[in-house]
């Protein structure tokens, strides 16, 4: 197994500073903000019977995106007739399962939006354990686990009542692992140590509910915990927990996750308004930008001083990040939920029936490069490492549901 060397946390924003470092360690990316690392064969064009290396079913239903670590792919999992909420083990190389280990069972704490799940977060790994969010008896419960699966421990950072569903992703950053949970009685956002699962520090958050996770970025010249949504746009020191600025603004509700460029970082809602703004972190908060397109949930790359991202009706957009300038707009097709994915010059994008649309990461015009179809359903937000992408499907066969993992490229 290829741990080793990717174990560089402390300081580092990157999960390793390594070129051989091919995995996808946690929510976003190795950087955090939806850029994979610099690929030679990720593939363009694949179907249902082409350049598919494995298709491995789960069971139950969720929409995290898999979490991918050396050998391992990890995967929440949620069983309604069972009431579990599980971590599936798959083999990267041959998609076979290796362990599935039940977190929680019974006193669900059930999704409401018909487009949700009790699995929607995404699993974060250090390299030595991994950290998982589920809701549990009417609370937001962070477990650590093995690499075997052996649950090392289990902390409850707040009571939780459901206004949609919960999302939220834990971050890993030096020896702490990050989350937070807004809800409409009062939620937190919160550092534990990743060994004790003792709460390092916390801040209560306003009685709203909110879906953003923990986003850890470079930006205005120091490293920040960025969170937006309750009505509020907020920095913190991620190791001490000090907040570092706070201002109003965002909207309510937000579920993207920010990206940054210069001293700027990016927030986007839907509801009770629609908008994207551009707020400054060096202190001020000060709002440099604002227009009403509706990117409610798929989140935005960012590449040489341009945005791009995808409305959530499946319209895909760039602009100029420092002048909120929209320089081109091109409609796709369908609805989305996951979010933009950024290889090299190329931005993936999938819909929610499962098409995947690539396009050209450039601003003078959109140029679509490929558009290929899998499966009937995709919430997930597909993981690009090693020259494969992987991603959560699923197909429908009369009234039945049934969800994969899938390895897109060569078979090793």
């Amino acid at each position: 197994m290829r741990i080793a060397f990717c174990l560089v946390l402390v300081t580092s924003l990157s999960f390793c500073g390594s070129a051989e470092c091919n995995d996808w360690p946690w929510w976003r990316g190795p950087s955090r903000n939806g850029t994979a690392d610099p690929q030679e064969n990720v593939p363009t064009t694949w179907s249902s019977d082409e350049n598919i290396a494995w298709m491995t079913p789960i069971p139950g239903r969720g929409h995290g995106s898999p979490t991918v670590v050396g050998d391992q792919i990890f995967v929440e999992i949620a069983e309604g007739d069972r009431g579990s909420r599980s971590v599936v083990c798959l083999d990267r190389h041959s998609g076979e399962e290796r362990w599935t280990r039940d977190v929680h069972v019974g006193h669900e704490t059930p999704y409401i939006n018909e487009k949700g799940s009790d699995a929607s977060s995404t699993i974060a790994c250090d390299g030595e354990r991994i950290f998982v969010n589920f809701l549990h008896d009417d609370a937001m419960v962070t477990s650590a686990l093995t690499l075997d699966g052996e649950i090392l421990w289990q902390r409850e950072v707040t009571d939780y009542v459901v206004h949609q569903a919960f999302a939220s992703s834990p971050a890993v950053y030096g020896e702490l692992v990050l989350v937070t949970a807004d809800t409409k009685i009062g939620g937190a956002v919160a550092a534990l140590n990743r060994e004790s699962g003792e709460i390092v520090w916390r801040h209560d958050r306003p009685e709203f509910p909110n879906y953003v996770s923990p986003i850890v970025l470079e930006v205005a010249d120091r490293t920040q915990l960025l969170l937006m949504g309750c009505d509020l746009v907020s920095g913190f020191d991620p190791l001490s927990g000090e907040k570092l600025w706070e201002v109003a603004g965002s909207t309510t509700e937000c579920v993207t996750s920010t990206v940054v460029h210069g001293d700027l970082m990016f927030t986007s809602g839907g509801y009770p308004e629609n908008h994207l703004a551009a707020v400054r972190c060096d202190g001020s908060g000060e709002q440099v930008w604002k227009n009403d397109t509706r990117v409610y949930v798929p989140s935005f790359v960012i590449r040489e001083g341009y945005l791009y991202g995808v409305a959530d009706a499946g319209v895909a957009l760039c602009w100029n990040a420092e002048t909120g300038e929209e320089l081109w707009q091109s409609r796709l097709g369908g609805t989305f939920s996951s979010s933009c994915v950024l290889v090299d010059d190329l931005v993936y994008a999938t819909n929610e029936a499962g098409a995947t649309f690539i396009f050209r990461a450039r601003p003078d015009e959109f140029e679509l490069i490929a558009e290929n179809q899998l499966g009937d359903e995709c919430f997930a937000t597909p993981a690009i490492c090693g020259n494969h992408i992987f991603n959560r499907i699923a197909i429908n066969t009369g009234d039945t549901r049934q969800e994969y993992i899938v390895c897109i490229g060569e078979r090793e």
